[in-house]
């Protein structure tokens, strides 16, 4: 699919670079976003990417002062950016990260991990096992702040998001809802399915960037005890 370009409003662009969700459109924002921090200008506010898209925000009267009289703001800044997509690019090697999340699964920490495992006629270590089998792509970061939605849930434990959302999610669930899995950063309403918990804090305000994790990041799940949780939860305040 030829990347295309869709105003948002009168201050923001939306870049599509596919229509589904995949590691190659992912790898084709990651190049994106890594040409546009390197050749950044004034005129640009904000970037949000997403699965298959990058919304780019802009300061209209700012763009309106660029060269190219004639043209609106949003002619200016989709011809910046068509210019940035012609050029090549080769990502870093030390831009990529394995982060290691340790999680106390099921109890108290992971209320539905029985019942989840149920559903999947498998025993809870199974589901355990399968979940912490394997390595996560971070797609993007919404929701709430620091939530990372992360891609490559194994198709034996996918699970719908229940019925009846909860009122509150402690921080630092982890949860599965469909063929996804993530971490709740803070306490927040959700309907995701809770089999675990983290001792580590995904949103860090006092810190940049303020979240754990990034998009573009690999994560893999290790199961710890309670008591190594409460230790790792000890050390971390």
């Amino acid at each position: 699919m030829a990347v295309q370009f869709k105003p948002l409003g009168e201050c923001a662009v939306l870049v599509y670079f596919g229509s589904c969700i995949s590691e190659e459109v992912h790898l084709s924002i990651k190049k994106f976003l890594f040409i546009l921090e390197k050749e950044w200008c004034d005129g640009l506010i904000e970037v949000v990417p997403s699965y298959t898209n990058v919304c780019i925000y802009y300061d209209v009267l700012k763009v309106h002062q660029w060269e190219q009289a004639g043209h609106t703001p949003y002619e200016k800044i989709v011809a910046f950016l068509q210019t940035l997509l012609q050029k090549e690019v080769v990502l870093p090697k030390e831009k990529e990260r394995l982060i290691e999340i340790p999680v106390c699964y099921g109890g108290s920490y992971g209320p539905d991990l029985r019942e989840l495992a149920r559903f999947h006629h498998l025993t809870e270590q199974q589901v355990i096992e399968i979940h912490s089998g394997k390595e996560y792509l971070v797609y993007m970061l919404g929701f709430a702040p620091g939530f990372a939605y992360l891609e490559g849930l194994d198709e034996r434990i996918a699970t719908p998001r229940k019925e009846t959302p909860r009122l509150k999610i402690p921080s630092r669930s982890v949860g599965i809802a469909g063929k996804q899995t993530g971490i709740y950063p803070v306490e927040t309403p959700g309907g995701w399915q809770i089999i675990g918990r983290t001792p580590l804090k995904l949103f860090l305000p006092e810190q940049y960037p303020p979240t754990l994790l990034q998009a573009g990041d690999r994560v893999r799940f290790v199961p710890i005890t309670e008591e190594a949780f409460a230790e790792i939860e000890g050390e971390r305040r």
